[in-house]
């Protein structure tokens, strides 16, 4: 009995994570680079927006059907919203279903710079 419950505990904790490393589509999560809470995150025209991202911390995944390694990125903190907007994506290669994370910090000018990371 007992190695039935240490089995069981095993297992859970194993599957306790926000990845699904079977997937079929572009999932990206947001990590917050700032000194600053992101209460909201729009990424592209996604449907959904990332919400309450503290400073340091890591969004959940969110999928996407095409992405590129850098997007429309608006970022409401506060009464304050910071915007990055990319001129076009002409040329860029879309990129493969996986998983990645857009690394946010707002600059002392009060722009958004992103950092584009491959999740393994």
């Amino acid at each position: 009995m007992k190695q039935f419950f240490i089995l069981t505990l095993s297992l859970l904790a194993l599957s306790c994570t926000d990845r699904d490393d079977d997937v079929d589509a572009v999932n990206i999560r947001i990590k917050n680079a700032s000194n600053i809470t992101f209460d909201e995150v729009q990424v592209s025209d996604a449907a959904e927006v990332y919400e309450n991202v503290s400073s340091g911390d890591y969004s959940g995944y969110l999928e996407f059907e095409t992405a590129y390694q850098y997007a429309f990125i608006q970022i409401r903190s506060g009464e304050d919203t910071f915007t990055l907007q990319p001129i076009d994506f002409v040329g860029e290669t879309p990129l493969p279903i996986g998983f990645y994370t857009y690394q946010l910090d707002i600059t002392e000018d009060g722009n958004v710079d992103l950092s584009f990371l491959i999740d393994y």
